[in-house]
């Protein structure tokens, strides 16, 4: 599964952070956030756990997510 969701990460020291937290605590495939796009989009490829669990963990990282539809 691929996880699509909105973010406010808007720096690159930000952006290596969370893909660091998100890549340590999950199987994930790659990671990216689209800092050039006005949602700062989140892209997880091979997702194994459920895009709620993807959300409350950016938030626990001090950072606004939500899945993007």
């Amino acid at each position: 599964m691929i996880g699509i969701f909105k973010t406010n990460i808007d720096s690159l020291e930000k952006r290596r952070y969370v893909i660091q937290a998100i890549s340590s605590s999950f199987s994930v495939g790659s990671c990216h956030v689209d800092l050039d796009d006005c949602d700062k989009v989140l892209r997880i490829a091979d997702l194994q756990v459920e895009e709620n669990i993807i959300v409350e963990f950016v938030q626990k990282q001090g950072y606004e997510c939500a899945v993007l539809e």
